[in-house]
C-alpha cells in the first residue's frame, strides 16, 4: 500500500479584524505543497478559496483592505461548517503554513486544526533572507522573483486564494533549503529580527548596537524585539565575531 503524500498546506484569511470572538472569517483561502518522488518541494494541486459568513457586519475599515461585501457572503457557511475540511483534509497535511501564521492560529484553533503543526513563512524569511528589504508577503514576492509564480494568479493582494499562492511559493523554496523540522522550529520561537525597526538605532544590525542599548532592547514590550536582543546578548556571552550576521549564523 502506497503511503500517503507528505503535503503542507498554506492557509490565508481575510476577516472582519484582528481579535476573536469580536471579529470573525469573512474567506479562507489554500494552496498544497508537497514532496515530490525527486525529494523536491512544489506547489501540489489548484488550492482554493471560500466565502465564510462572519456572523456580523464587516467594518468600512477592514473591506478597504480585501473588499469583500457583506452581500457576498450573506448566504456562505459559517466558519465552524468550513474551517476542519479545509484546515484537517485526508490524507493529514504535515503541517499548516501562513505567513504571520500567529494571525491565521488566533482563528485556526488547535480543536480546528486537529493539533497540526504550523510553519510562520514571515519568522522562516527572517532568518533564511534577512537581506530583504521587508518581510511582507508581497515585498518578498518582488524582491526574491520566486520560479513559476503565475503574476496574475498572485492577484489581488489582501484576498484570500491569491496570498496563499504566493506564500506557497516562499514555502516551497524555504522546504528545499532547510526542511520542515527546522521551519517548525523557527516557526515556535518568536521572529529574530535582521535589522533594529525603531528608534534612533532604527536600520542598524543588532551587532553594532552598544550594550547599553541592547538591554533597552531586551526589556522591549515586543516579544520578537525581546527574543532578537536577547539572542544577541546570548552571542556576545558566548565570545561570537562581531561583525555582520552570516549566512550560517542565520541559521543556527
Amino acid at each position: 500500500m502506497a503511503s500517503a503524500p507528505q503535503i503542507i498546506r498554506v492557509i490565508d484569511l481575510e476577516t472582519t479584524g484582528q481579535a476573536p470572538p469580536a471579529h470573525g472569517v469573512c474567506e479562507i483561502g489554500w494552496q498544497d505543497v508537497a514532496l515530490g518522488a525527486d525529494g523536491r518541494w512544489a506547489l501540489y494541486g489548484d488550492g482554493g478559496a471560500l466565502y465564510v459568513n462572519p456572523g456580523r457586519p464587516i467594518p468600512p475599515i477592514t473591506q478597504a483592505i480585501h473588499h469583500i461585501l457583506d452581500e457576498q457572503v450573506a448566504d456562505a457557511p459559517f466558519w465552524h461548517d468550513v474551517a476542519r475540511p479545509v484546515l484537517d483534509p485526508w490524507p493529514r497535511r504535515v503541517a499548516l503554513a501562513a505567513h504571520r501564521a500567529d494571525f491565521e492560529q488566533k482563528f485556526c484553533t488547535a480543536s480546528l486544526t486537529h493539533g497540526a503543526d504550523w510553519i510562520c513563512t514571515w519568522k522562516c524569511a527572517l532568518r533564511l533572507w534577512p537581506d530583504s528589504p521587508s518581510f511582507s508577503n508581497q515585498v518578498l514576492r518582488y524582491w526574491r522573483r520566486p520560479d513559476g509564480l503565475e503574476h496574475e494568479r498572485g492577484l489581488p493582494m489582501h484576498r484570500a486564494f491569491p496570498d496563499s499562492y504566493v506564500t506557497a511559493h516562499h514555502l516551497r523554496d524555504m522546504l528545499n533549503a532547510v526542511g520542515v523540522a527546522q521551519l517548525i522550529e523557527w516557526s515556535k520561537l518568536p521572529g529574530l529580527l535582521p535589522r533594529v525597526r525603531n528608534g534612533p538605532d532604527r536600520g542598524k544590525e543588532w551587532r553594532e548596537l552598544e550594550e547599553e542599548a541592547l538591554a533597552v532592547f531586551a526589556a522591549d514590550r515586543d516579544p520578537d524585539v525581546r527574543f532578537t536582543a536577547e539572542t544577541e546578548q546570548a552571542r556576545r556571552r558566548g565570545g561570537g565575531s562581531i561583525g555582520r550576521q552570516t549566512a550560517q549564523d542565520s541559521l543556527l
